[in-house]
């Protein structure tokens, strides 16, 4: 039997199909550049978008400065998560990490210096990593997603050193606590995990759910956000978005959203949250609102501050999520603009 001849596509086909393409786009993921100037953004395509912050916010800006700058195929699936260092990008889709020079992006020369697959316990699983988190101080990244595991890379030698075990479903965040070595998971089992990386054990576990005032039912157990400053974590999903004293593992502040939260974050004496609903959330760490700025997504699944100390004139906040739309907060108290796929 013959194979068809692949026809072209028309102009206007194509253009309704990029449209439609829009329409249904989830963005999961962020991250700036190491020169603080550009923006990735991954999304449920399996495409990355590169935006000139710089040119978007400059005063002789038009609205092709909020197109990006290069859009590029990295996954298959979507790209769930990504971070960045000074010089490479990683990214993470259905099963694997991807790693590409920043340097080569920007020259629009998307080809990706490696991929890695964590070792699964069978071929055929090909789980989703839904979290990336650099470790400085080892050179090392940990991976985290559908197969209930950590497992920790060397960027070096880009061999894979441990896997750390305990989560009993898939896992949704990580988060590095900066003065000791420990990391930080949370997932679909409810629980926050803290391990040790010097003895790769677990160290601390706590069952957000089964904390009364924590707990809503209805939500389900899940847990999809989490930060820490120091012995402070604040976490939400399922149950409700709070804040806690990770020494005594003492919940302290509830902070009153119905919404279920997909990302929160330490800012100044602030937390920054969003998720259901299209507003970034600003509290007091006693637990009042002290702000909801609409953006223009339904719903949100990740916030990005930009403060890296070689673009000041670029420091913005950045919301993305249901939409094709990446919103621009140059200060907390309003959206400037949107970039756009």
């Amino acid at each position: 039997m013959e194979r068809a001849v692949p026809q072209a596509v028309p102009l206007g086909q194509m253009e309704v199909f990029q449209a439609l393409q829009r329409l249904h786009m989830t963005i999961f993921s962020q991250s700036v550049s190491p020169c603080g100037k550009f923006l990735a953004a991954g999304n449920n395509y399996g495409q990355i978008a590169i935006f000139s912050l710089s040119a978007a916010l400059s005063s002789e800006a038009k609205e092709e400065s909020k197109k990006p700058v290069v859009t590029f195929q990295a996954h298959d699936g979507p790209v769930y998560s990504m971070v960045s260092t000074d010089r490479h990008l990683f990214s993470a889709g259905d099963g694997e990490v991807k790693a590409w020079l920043w340097a080569e992006i920007l020259k629009k020369g998307c080809k990706e210096l490696w991929r890695h697959q964590p070792p699964y316990r069978t071929s055929l699983e090909v789980p989703e990593i839904n979290a990336l988190l650099l470790i400085p101080k080892e050179n090392s990244l940990i991976l985290a997603g559908g197969d209930c595991q950590l497992h920790t890379m060397d960027l070096e030698t880009g061999t894979f050193t441990r896997a750390l075990r305990g989560h009993t479903d898939y896992i949704h965040c990580l988060a590095l606590r900066e003065r000791s070595p420990e990391v930080l998971s949370g997932g679909e089992d409810g629980a926050v995990r803290l391990w040790d990386l010097r003895t790769a054990k677990e160290v601390q576990t706590i069952e957000v759910y089964k904390h009364e005032e924590c707990s809503r039912p209805q939500n389900g157990r899940w847990i999809g956000c989490l930060a820490t400053d120091s012995d402070w974590m604040v976490c939400g999903g399922g149950p409700a978005l709070t804040l806690w004293h990770l020494r005594s593992s003492t919940p302290t502040t509830i902070f009153p959203m119905r919404a279920p939260q997909k990302h929160v974050t330490f800012y100044q004496d602030l937390i920054l949250s969003a998720g259901q609903g299209p507003c970034v959330n600003q509290w007091q760490l006693s637990g009042e609102l002290k702000a909801q700025v609409p953006g223009s997504s339904p719903g949100l699944l990740s916030l990005s501050l930009n403060q890296q100390p070689a673009a000041p004139e670029c420091k913005v906040l950045t919301a993305a999520g249901n939409s094709c739309r990446v919103d621009v907060f140059t200060n907390l108290g309003y959206r400037a603009f949107s970039l756009s796929f």
